[in-house]
């Protein structure tokens, strides 16, 4: 079966979200440029009636303006195949049980905060909670232009270090978790998938907590048979929503199976998806003895640890942004 097949309905949704996207960024750039007019005019005023006033309201407008000027450059970085596409992302706990449970459950509540700050839509996909506190996996998806260009930023494995909640020794602990990031596969993208690879099992969802519980076998797990590859979703309402949903996270994983085998070198096939323990850490988050969140690709960091942890990662995107492009 031919999945991804275009019709013209399918040619013309994708046109005309091609063409509002390009709008908006005109319209954007249009506004950048108007208000800085502006302000070149009031400057220009000042400079003749030496009024105070205008002369804060000047400075306050440039500072703001200068944030919305670094947000455009943002996106003119994200130039990727799939980076206006929505991001599916997986989270894992490394080796250490409880502790490290917490810890991915604490990342995903950054990345959720995150994007609910950057007007993003978060969809929770999959959850399996910990055995005593956390979570063991959890799968989500981040709905919004861009979102997978700027999640790919964060690909790789967290580390964390802390004293711990669940050590009655009050002792030092470090926790690692790896997070995966795949584009949501949208009909423009063409993918052979034949039905006979897949195996569908069906099971009764449960979520964190007791949430989303169901009576009825409504969840769904796909299997691809050739690569092995497991996808599941729950959250959906009905049995024909989680199958469409985890369908759509298969594709995404299998394109990135294909991509991935296209690379020449096996250095190169493993990327940034290293061991989930010491040495390939990509950031690290340390609580203790000190407070301090460095991304060691770019060593840029910051020292309120708090402000990450609710979401303030903008600077770490940025950061790895303009690193790739130099």
């Amino acid at each position: 079966m031919k999945e991804g097949f275009w019709n013209d309905s399918t040619k013309s949704s994708i046109i005309l979200s091609k063409i509002k996207s390009l709008k908006a960024k005109c319209n954007t750039y249009s506004k950048l440029s108007s208000e800085l007019n502006n302000l070149a005019e009031l400057t220009e005023l000042v400079s003749v009636e030496n009024d105070e006033q205008i002369a804060k309201d000047i400075i306050k407008n440039t500072s703001a303006l200068q944030l919305d000027f670094e947000k455009f450059e943002l996106t003119t970085l994200l130039s990727g195949k799939y980076d206006k596409n929505n991001a599916i992302v997986t989270l894992h706990p490394g080796a250490g049980g409880t502790e490290s449970q917490d810890w991915a459950e604490m990342l995903y509540r950054m990345y959720t905060r995150w994007a609910t700050k950057n007007g993003f839509e978060v969809q929770e996909l999959d959850y399996l909670e910990g055995d005593e506190a956390g979570l063991k996996s959890v799968t989500f998806e981040i709905i919004g232009e861009n979102a997978y260009g700027y999640m790919k930023c964060e690909k790789g494995v967290h580390r964390l270090v802390r004293i711990s909640p669940f050590d009655a020794g009050g002792r030092r602990h470090t926790s690692f978790a790896s997070l995966e990031v795949l584009p949501e596969i949208t009909d423009d993208i063409e993918l052979d998938i034949n039905q006979e690879d897949i195996k569908m099992d069906v099971y009764r969802a449960s979520g964190a907590g007791g949430q989303h519980i169901n009576k009825t076998s409504s969840a769904v797990r796909l299997t691809h048979i050739p690569t092995g590859i497991v996808v599941a979703c729950q959250t959906e309402r009905s049995q024909f929503q989680n199958k469409e949903t985890a369908m759509k996270m298969l594709k995404s994983k299998l394109l990135d199976l294909k991509e991935r085998e296209q690379k020449e070198t096996i250095a190169e096939l493993k990327g940034e998806q290293r061991d989930i323990a010491w040495g390939s850490q990509i950031r690290s988050y340390v609580f203790c003895p000190y407070t301090l969140v460095k991304d060691h690709r770019t060593n840029y960091e910051v020292g309120n640890v708090d402000a990450v942890m609710n979401g303030e990662i903008d600077g770490f995107i940025e950061a790895y942004l303009k690193k790739s492009w130099k």
